[in-house]
């Protein structure tokens, strides 16, 4: 049975191209490309014949049925973007979906992805992160993805274009504050390297691809958020001791337990 197969491709080195994807692209009848003078010299390299068709983000809904069509007639068709996995910040998602919603079988090939490779590079420790690709250009909408994202307290990712990647950061570090930033470019390329700075005092050189892994926030207490009568309240009210209580609250804030005595309870000590 024909399948759309949506295959992965190198972000830098060549070399970075699975065998699978390398014998799914060989095999392949359609070659649905992002730009097709882009992939021609990949597909060239490793003898893959197909024929290649246009899909990219200006024809994304009528190329969408077209590929979904060629599956039907029986012709294997492989999905590939400039870099990387199609549907990651790359045309893909809305042929996927369409072959899902009407029964089309659809594999995944997979391969390098800038996103992965960068928070890798940049040696960020974490539990995961948000990965947020290429940001609106609307500033309201641009204001709310970051911020949305940024209540997971986790590294943000994102995808800059050189030219515009300075402006970034200084927008960036508006909404967020003077975070760490880390700018990776040139992934698996010959010049491939990691620039740390912060998002009010950034710098990095103005060529190749980059992408922003930006620090996450720590993750506040909310107990922290109240006063300290309203802190020591919250350990009393849950039945602990009331010396041990004190304690608490002037190690988690930071402060003598006198202070916390003297401010609560409004005596200098047991």
């Amino acid at each position: 049975m024909a399948k759309l197969y949506i295959v992965g491709t190198p972000i830098g080195n060549m070399g970075d191209l699975t065998r699978r994807a390398e014998e799914t692209l060989r095999s392949a009848d359609v070659i649905a490309c992002e730009d097709t003078r882009h992939s021609r010299p990949l597909l060239a390299e490793i003898g893959a014949k197909g024929r290649t068709i246009a899909y990219h983000k200006f024809n994304e809904a009528e190329c969408a049925r077209k590929i979904a069509d060629l599956v039907r007639e029986g012709k294997n068709v492989a999905l590939i973007t400039d870099a990387g996995m199609p549907s990651v910040s790359d045309p893909g998602a809305e042929v996927v979906a369409l072959c899902r919603r009407e029964g089309i079988a659809v594999e995944s090939v997979p391969g390098p992805s800038a996103a992965t490779t960068a928070v890798a590079l940049s040696g960020v420790r974490a539990g995961g992160f948000v990965f947020l690709g290429f940001l609106p250009d609307k500033a309201a909408e641009l204001e709310r993805t970051v911020l949305r994202a940024a209540k997971a307290c986790l590294p943000l990712v994102v995808y800059v274009p050189p030219h515009d990647v300075k402006r970034t950061a200084a927008k960036l570090g508006e909404l967020l504050g003077d975070r760490k930033v880390y700018a990776v470019r040139e992934m698996t390329k010959l010049h491939e390297c990691v620039e740390e700075s912060t998002l009010l005092s950034f710098c990095c050189e103005e060529r190749g691809e980059i992408v922003l892994v930006i620090e996450g926030e720590e993750e506040r207490d909310p107990l922290l958020s109240l006063t300290p009568e309203e802190h020591l309240a919250s350990y009393l009210g849950s039945g602990m001791d009331k010396k041990e209580a004190v304690k608490r609250v002037a190690q988690e804030r930071g402060v003598p337990k006198n202070e916390i005595y003297r401010l609560t309870l409004g005596k200098e000590g047991d």
